[in-house]
Order: C-alpha cells, then structure tokens, then sequence
C-alpha cells in the first residue's frame, strides 16, 4: 500500500508540474505530436488499403488455383519470349483435368469479352464484361444472387440463350422493374435474364460482379471464339475442402505437364496462378511503405524526444531546492525517479494522443468529405500510445536519474 500511494503522490507532483507550465507543456507536444500523427496515419492508410486489397483477393478463394498461360507475379527481368509462345488454356485440358482429377472440388473452363454494350430497349448500358463459363463455373466460385437463379445443367449443355447479370447492369437496364425474364440484347442475340448477381460495390481490384454479365459457355461459342487469346481463357480449379493446397497444386501441376506432354525437365508451358502470389506481393509492398513511415515520423519523434528531455532536465533544475526539501523530509530516490519520469511519460501520452486525435480527424475528413473510407484500427492506437509510452520512459529516465542522485543539503542550498 505504500508503494501504491508514493507512486500517487509522485504522478500528483507530476502533474502539477504540467499543470502549472501550460505553455511550456504544449510546446514540449510537438514533435510528439507530429511524430505519432506522420507513423500512424501512414500505417492507417497503408491497412485500411491493405485489408481491401485483400478482401478482394479473398473473393478468389483461398484454394482456388488459375491455370493461364502468363504468370500473375513479373520479375525484373521478366522473360517475356519465353511465355508469349504459350499455348493458351484449351476446352481439351478442361474436359482431361475434369475426368482424372481426384481432389479438384470444381473444374471451370472461362472466358470473357470486355467492354460490351448491354442493350434493353432504349436502354444501354456500356463498359460491361461478357464472361461465359461453363456449368461448372458456381463450383469455383461464390455466387450470391438477389434476384433469380443460376442457369440449370440442361440451359448450360444446350447453350440456351440465359444470362445472369451484376447488379449495376440491372438498374442501368430495367429503371427498377422485375429483370427476371426480360430480353436484353448482347452482341446480336437476344438473351433471357434468369438471375440477378447481389451487388458487391466498388472493388479496388476489378473482381466485383455488379457490371459482369455471365452466360453459358455453348451459348458463347456461337458468338465467338472462346479459346482466342482475346477473350482470356483460363481453366479455373477449386480444391476440396479436406485436402490440402499443396497437394492441389501438386496434382494439377503433374496432369497439366502430362496433358501437354513435357518431357521431365522440360519447362512448364502454363502457369498455375494463385492468390498467395498477390497476398506476398502486397506484403512486401505494403512492409517498405511502413517502413518509410517509420523513418520519416522517427525524425520527428526524434527531435521531439530530445525536446521532452531538454525541458525535463530544465524542470529538475527549477525544482532542485524542492526536491532537496523532499529527500530531506525522507523521500527516497525511487520517489524522486517516478516523480520525473511520470511527468515525461505523462507529456509523451498527451502528445500520442494528441497525434491521434489529428489522424481520427483525418480519417472523418477523407470518410465524409471525399467518400474515401480510411479506418483508425484498435492496433494502431495501441501502436501510437505505446511508442509514446516508451518515448516518455528513455527521453525521461536521465534527467529523472540526476534528480534523483542529488545531494539534500546541496539541493536546498541551491
């Protein structure tokens, strides 16, 4: 109890200490201040960015594997001549990984047309993505649907004239009206809307499905030619669930090489894209951002640690009779140390929080001024009132100590 009460009497001293020098206070501030404010709102922006980024990448599933003929991931010295002979993913490996592969949960063979006109009416709607897949393309991905149905296995086989569309294209078409069973016409032919995709909102990496058209695969072959390059054929796989992704990729990997006939040691001829790619890219960009975030408020933080001890070592020099009274009276050293270095943690924790309140202001002006959301996460404000924290404790701790070592009679005679 009496350890608890010293420590009440030393952060009381402190803060009357602050109390009493209100501009000195404010000014010691700064560079704290803008310190925490520059590394937060760097690692603010640079999460809130982050988290997004993979959230999309998300929406390509975890255990999702693209077999394309270019990597997703360029080095610098990229070699391109080496992938531009490629051969493009074909129906003939959709229908050969469909029938040997034991541990793919779907098997999808896509393709897509972009920058369609969308037309009902006198209505249009321009910029949409034509994307065709076949049946099994609700297997290797999430589909969420707020009006309608997929297509049924039967339309799929025949190639009936059917399509799902994203939920933008619906509003820009049909003015509010029930779209099921409405018409719209897509590069000449008249197509049946049978289902409405939910609407997602804006998405940073392109994935959403509010402007996508989806239409079945023997449907798009009379339209045009599915295994062109143009239109991005891609064989997508989805693992199943009690396997894992390695042993996914694995498999793939060697009935690809067997499909297409590589010899051992030959290189592959396909590339086997996977969003652990994007999620490792976006780490190391992400981390080098952080860093210069870092260096650039540590400078700050910096001179505003020298600043905090400067005026602590000029505290102890105002108050140096008093705490001769002090040590005097019988307070020990440890009472004089806590007295200071409260005082230093107390005026480091104000300006971190001070800091903070610039960057949630920040945050408030970019949500609701310019409709950019940007969110202070719990870690970051843990983040900044630690670092203040430990600033408080070293830019303290050595005027606290000379303090706490002076000589009473010394002390008082001063």
């Amino acid at each position: 109890m009496m350890i608890f009460r010293l420590v009440g009497e030393s952060f009381r001293f402190a803060w009357d200490a602050l109390r009493q020098n209100k501009l000195r206070t404010m000014l010691s501030l700064l560079g704290i201040s803008i310190g925490i404010f520059i590394i937060i709102a760097v690692f603010t922006g640079v999460d809130t960015m982050r988290n997004k980024l993979q959230s999309s990448v998300d929406k390509l599933g975890s255990k999702t594997i693209f077999i394309q003929k270019w990597p997703w991931i360029f080095s610098g010295n990229f070699p391109w001549w080496k992938y531009v002979n490629r051969p493009e993913p074909s129906l003939r490996d959709y229908i050969a990984l469909k029938d040997r592969m034991e541990m793919a949960q779907g098997i999808c063979f896509e393709a897509s047309a972009n920058n369609r006109t969308i037309k009902y009416r006198s209505n249009s709607v321009e910029g949409a993505t034509l994307n065709t897949a076949t049946q099994e393309y609700d297997q290797t991905w999430t589909l969420e649907f707020q009006d309608g149905r997929y297509f049924t296995e039967s339309e799929g086989k025949s190639g009936s004239p059917v399509c799902v569309v994203g939920a933008d294209i619906a509003d820009g078409l049909f003015n509010g009206e029930d779209p099921i069973g409405k018409q719209v016409k897509i590069m000449g032919r008249r197509i049946t809307v049978v289902g409405v995709f939910k609407k997602e909102g804006d998405d940073m990496m392109g994935m959403s499905q509010d402007k996508n058209v989806l239409i079945p695969l023997n449907l798009a072959k009379s339209m045009f030619d599915v295994e062109n390059e143009r239109y991005n054929p891609q064989v997508t796989v989805r693992g199943k669930d009690n396997v894992s992704f390695e042993d996914v990729e694995s498999e793939l990997k060697g009935l690809m090489r067997s499909i297409h006939r590589l010899r051992p040691g030959q290189e592959d001829d396909f590339s086997l894209n996977k969003t652990t790619m994007i999620s490792n890219q976006l780490d190391v960009m992400f981390g080098v951002v952080k860093i210069a975030g870092w260096i650039i408020g540590g400078f700050s933080i910096l001179v505003g640690g020298f600043g905090i001890a400067n005026i602590m070592f000029v505290s102890v020099k105002e108050r140096t009779n008093i705490i001769g009274i002090q040590k005097s009276l019988g307070a020990k050293n440890y009472f004089i140390l806590l007295q200071f270095i409260f005082e230093s943690v107390a005026l480091c924790i104000m300006g971190g929080l001070l800091g903070l309140g610039l960057v949630y202001i920040l945050t408030l002006i970019a949500t609701h001024g310019f409709d950019v959301e940007i969110i202070l996460y719990v870690s970051n404000i843990v983040l900044g009132i630690g670092v203040s924290v430990i600033i408080g404790l070293i830019s303290g701790f050595w005027p606290a100590y000379s303090a706490s070592r002076l000589d009473p009679v010394e002390a008082i005679r001063s």
